[in-house]
């Protein structure tokens, strides 16, 4: 079957790669629907524009000009799957190789170029992909083992430390090796995610400093929203930054906006400036434990709904019991905290006062 000019030049017109053409000014000539897909500019925006326009900057154009015009990249006047650049018309990079060639004009003067171009985007994800493979079963093996010991070893830590208390209150000491704990739980939770993204070919990346990014292995909660939680401001507060980091995570995945506050007077600073529907406290904390923060915020918000936070069912120095015959609704165990608990308590707790909110406005 012979292949007529025509059905040729439609081919290239429908190529799924970008396909450009310049006349001897570097004025671009021809642009195909490949191009105009992947680059976002229509024909009419870019066919007479100088095709520097397609490059991240002009440096780059003349690097490609070189390579077409030397012999080390498959002959004079020819390039074959040079990897360069691209730029979008939204401003994006697109890796690209390059195959074209020089056209000559019958005295043999240069008379344009020809390029066909293939997007290396979907190819270097794929690498990338393999590679974060060997790196997720390398971290599994190197890591894994040493947490596991770890483990071990703050179990049988937090035995000795509860043997040698004896009647004395050892709950901060536990609650320290369970912050570890919790700790070595996110480790081997990102271990897991790393794993998850080889086998599912899927992975999403995130801002990191200026133009770098960096993989996102922040945790994906699978959590149903309940419409009572949208929007409402709550304030956390733990003297645990990992505990506010992990609140932090559950309650804006269920669409909270989430303020945090390390001690009971800075929680207390924050209600007095700001607007919150909800205070989940921490109940063993320097400066102000929960209690004192309690009875202070009952005095100055008296309508502001409060939840407790302990790790322990152990009430040290009776808080939990004293603020409960102060009017304190509701306490949530936090060792480790379950998010689907955790958001049903604040919804209900939240429902509860709104008429009061509301009547107080």
């Amino acid at each position: 079957m012979s292949l007529s000019q025509e059905k040729f030049e439609r081919l290239i017109a429908r190529s799924a790669d970008i396909v450009v053409a310049t006349d001897r000014e570097g004025k671009v000539a021809y642009y195909n629907d490949g191009a105009s897909r992947i680059l976002g500019y229509s024909p009419a925006e870019i066919l007479g524009a100088y095709v520097g326009q397609l490059y991240p900057n002009l440096d780059e154009a003349k690097r490609v000009m070189r390579a077409m015009r030397a012999s080390g990249h498959g002959g004079a006047g020819i390039v074959e799957t040079f990897q360069t650049e691209f730029l979008s018309k939204a401003g994006e990079r697109i890796p690209v190789a390059i195959s074209g060639t020089i056209l000559y004009d019958e005295q043999g003067e240069e008379d344009g170029t020809i390029g066909f171009a293939k997007d290396l985007r979907e190819i270097l994800r794929k690498d990338q992909l393999a590679t974060l493979g060997e790196v997720a079963i390398g971290l599994s093996h190197e890591i894994n083992n040493p947490l596991a010991v770890i483990v071990n070893q703050i179990e049988l830590l937090e035995r000795e430390v509860v043997t040698l208390a004896g009647e004395r209150d050892s709950s901060i000491e536990c609650e320290r090796l369970d912050a570890v704990r919790r700790e070595v739980g996110r480790i081997t939770g990102i271990l897991e995610r790393l794993g998850q993204m080889v086998e599912s070919e899927d992975y999403a990346t995130m801002q990191y400093i200026g133009p770098a990014r960096m993989i996102d292995l922040r945790e994906q909660r699978d959590l149903r929203r309940d419409p009572r939680l949208a929007g409402l401001r709550i304030l956390v507060v733990d003297d645990d930054l990992g505990v506010c980091r992990s609140l932090e995570e559950i309650l804006e995945a269920a669409g909270c906006h989430v303020e945090t506050a390390s001690d009971g007077a800075e929680a207390l600073a924050r209600v007095e400036s700001e607007r919150f529907d909800l205070v989940l406290s921490d109940v063993v904390m320097p400066k102000m434990d929960g209690y004192e923060l309690y009875t202070a915020l009952r005095k100055l918000r008296p309508e502001l709904p409060i939840l407790m936070m302990t790790a322990f069912h152990y009430d040290r120095d009776h808080v939990i019991k004293r603020s409960r015959l102060q009017g304190l609704e509701g306490v949530v165990f936090k060792k480790p905290v379950d998010p689907t608990r955790l958001c049903e308590v604040i919804a209900e707790t939240v429902s509860r006062r709104a008429p009061a909110r509301a009547g107080a406005l």
